[in-house]
């Protein structure tokens, strides 16, 4: 493909569908989020709790993917993996990450910076149990981030899970868990006309939320 016959300089959008004001906004990010995201439910985004998270490790080098956010509140914004997983060594070297949100049908981001920790045993088994049968015993099945010559061997360990369990409940994989983002900053954007977006920051400075206006 020719990546000059696209002509990427040439694609944009003119956001014009809301906008937003520091004097409009909940003194508490976390009302702030809720409200937002009950808005993006009821719009029927697709995959509306699917957000990108960026990790590094502890030589700086950064990386990002999507994950689902499973739970929030005042708490921190949870996500469950593999604690083997490429991004659950970064956070073990370097507990920092950042979120994003974007819902394109409202034109808006959400992006949110904070520490991490791992949550109980007991939340980590409350979600998994909750999981489809046979998402629990992908959890199980999958070496996740290691590399593997060819798709049925991830398949027959499958197999091999789905007979080994095929008795009784399916136990927490000691390897699986979730992850808490617990913030000290977000970002909500809301597209506008011109570009000149409107974001507002808030940022936790010794427990209490400072909120400002950015320059887009």
């Amino acid at each position: 493909m020719d990546i000059e016959k696209i002509h990427l300089a040439d694609i944009r959008t003119e956001y014009k569908k809301g906008t937003l004001d520091e004097n409009d906004v909940d003194k508490n990010p976390f009302v702030q989020f809720d409200e937002w995201f009950k808005e993006a439910v009821t719009s029927k985004i697709p995959e509306v709790n699917a957000m990108t998270i960026a990790t590094a490790n502890k030589s700086g080098r950064p990386s990002a993917r999507t994950v689902l956010l499973k739970q929030f509140d005042e708490k921190g914004f949870v996500f469950f993996t593999n604690y083997e997983s490429s991004k659950a060594k970064d956070i073990a070297e370097n507990p920092q990450a950042a979120l994003l949100f974007f819902w394109e049908p409202l034109e808006r981001q959400i992006r949110i910076v904070g520490r991490v920790e791992k949550v109980t045993a007991a939340e980590s088994f409350e979600y998994f149990r909750s999981r489809p049968i046979d998402s629990q015993l992908g959890a199980w099945a999958s070496q996740q981030s290691s590399v593997i010559s060819a798709r049925s061997l991830l398949e027959k360990a499958f197999g091999e899970m789905l007979e080994k369990f095929k008795n009784g409940e399916i136990p927490l994989p000691p390897f699986w868990g979730g992850l808490r983002i617990i913030p000290d900053e977000f970002e909500f954007w809301q597209g506008r006309t011109n570009r000149l977006h409107d974001r507002i920051s808030y940022k936790n400075i010794k427990g209490v939320w400072s909120i400002n206006r950015l320059s887009p």
